[in-house]
């Protein structure tokens, strides 16, 4: 199989990644210092979804996973990152810059030909169990943001009608 050298798909794929990071950070933009470390949800099991913070912190370190699995595909051994609480927005806002573009450095050497991969003895095989070729992973990215953005729009929801009540 000829591999493209082109980078129409890579570049759309990038953009879409750069569009939905840029809506949770405006999302995000207006959550005070409380909002973002009360805990909203008592019950959840996932440790991962009981405040913003805890939400936010999980999808920095999801980014920068999902552009290392793709390094690994392609030789890497670099660890996934530690979970990081910052104290701020403003902090959080960085990291996701930070986070995407560390995944535009991992995309230079990715043509459009590289995304699809139909064997799976040559797929990412993530954490959860489930195989992806780039393109897939870069996918499941993207809808990982926008399932978080909603969730946080849902917390700041919650947070706000407490407060005036």
């Amino acid at each position: 199989m000829t591999h493209s050298t082109t980078k129409g798909a890579v570049n759309a794929l990038l953009g879409e990644y750069e569009r939905a990071i840029s809506e949770l950070r405006q999302t995000i933009s207006d959550i005070s210092e409380a909002e973002l470390n009360t805990i909203v949800d008592n019950t959840t099991l996932d440790p991962n979804c009981k405040s913003i913070q805890t939400i936010l912190a999980h999808v920095v370190r999801a980014a920068y996973s999902y552009a290392i699995y793709i390094q690994k595909l392609k030789g890497s051994d670099m660890e996934r990152p530690s979970l990081l609480f910052r104290k701020t927005i403003g902090e959080f806002q960085q990291d996701l810059n930070d986070a995407f573009y560390f995944t535009t450095e991992v995309f230079k050497n990715i043509n459009d030909g590289d995304l699809e991969e139909f064997d799976d003895s040559k797929k990412i095989l993530s954490p959860w169990g489930q195989r992806y070729d780039i393109e897939q992973m870069m996918e499941h990215a993207i809808v990982h943001i926008l399932r978080h953005r909603r969730q946080i729009n849902k917390f700041k929801q919650l947070l706000r009608k407490q407060s005036h009540e």
